[in-house]
């Protein structure tokens, strides 16, 4: 018992110590939370309810006292830290966040009708459609929309699109024409292949081979090629040929006196642009979008309606 007085003793006399170093403002600021802390624990029914008042009056003087006093007031600094980052919550708000403007509803619409016209075309497909018509919209938001609308992804659709009915359509009277190129291993030398495919039978028709593929002789290739054929030129349309430099305007002319036509396909383009990307976008609301069917109606084409 005495060894306890005696500690007793000893922590209070240390406590009068650290009084004596404080300063008057620290203990008039000790004293005042005290007095405020009485007042909001007599009017607790059941607990205490602090109001913006009591609020602003501990959160001015808690700054005021040690630092091993404030962690055992009724407000701790955590309180004190929550509250103001409430307060800055309520302060900086903003009415229009940034971020990814919402999709109208007439490019909604217009992804719904590229979908359900264009049973193969997947997301990115539509994608570069809405580009061409000046409407830039996110793959994933394409997916979401046809998701919403509960239109399945370009392979579950229902189609009836077979390679049957592309022959059937188009291909009896189509040729197509490209090189490819081989390495001789022992000459180190590059020859350059130039083929013809049939592509209602997707024969191949190798043509020539040459280390010097230039427009001449291209166009004499093309040539001995319409005179093997014979009466079965005739049994033939279009030939689809790249922009590349062998074939020239003297190979298209061969093609036409037969009564083929040459047709190029499009150049390469980047990120989903068509070749002319010069073109305002498409006011939605004011015009109408027209679809034009290619390839026998296997592929569709958009633009703006006359």
């Amino acid at each position: 018992m005495s060894l306890r007085l005696l500690y007793l003793i000893f922590v209070r006399l240390c406590g009068w110590l650290v009084l004596l170093g404080r300063s008057s403002s620290s203990k008039d600021a000790e004293l005042l939370v005290l007095r405020h802390e009485v007042a909001v624990l007599s009017r607790a029914n059941p607990r205490p309810r602090l109001d913006w008042a009591d609020r602003a009056v501990l959160a001015a003087l808690i700054r005021l006292l040690p630092g091993r006093l404030r962690a055992h007031r009724l407000v701790t600094p955590g309180t004190v830290l929550r509250w103001h980052r409430r307060l800055v919550t309520r302060r900086w708000t903003y009415p229009h966040r940034t971020g990814r403007p919402p999709v109208s509803a007439e490019i909604a619409a217009l992804i719904e009708r590229l979908a359900t016209e264009n049973d193969g075309w997947g997301y990115q497909r539509i994608q570069g459609e809405l580009l061409k018509l000046g409407h830039r919209v996110g793959a994933s938001t394409i997916r979401r929309i046809l998701k919403a609308l509960k239109i399945p992804p370009a392979p579950e659709r229902r189609t009836d699109t077979t390679w049957r009915k592309f022959l059937h359509a188009q291909a009896a009277t189509m040729l197509a024409v490209d090189f490819f190129h081989v390495d001789c291993a022992v000459t180190l030398q590059r020859l350059y292949c130039l083929f013809v495919i049939e592509a209602g039978s997707r024969y191949v028709r190798i043509l020539g081979v040459t280390a010097n593929p230039d427009g001449p002789w291209t166009t004499q290739q093309i040539r001995n090629f319409l005179m093997d054929l014979g009466d079965r030129a005739a049994d033939f349309r279009y030939l689809v040929r790249d922009r590349a430099g062998q074939f020239t305007e003297a190979f298209d002319a061969v093609l036409a006196d037969a009564g083929i036509k040459a047709v190029k396909i499009p150049p390469r383009s980047r990120q989903l642009r068509p070749p002319r990307p010069d073109h305002p976008p498409v006011d939605l609301s004011q015009e109408r979008i027209r679809r034009r069917p290619v390839v026998g109606g296997l592929l569709n084409e958009y633009q703006r309606a006359a």
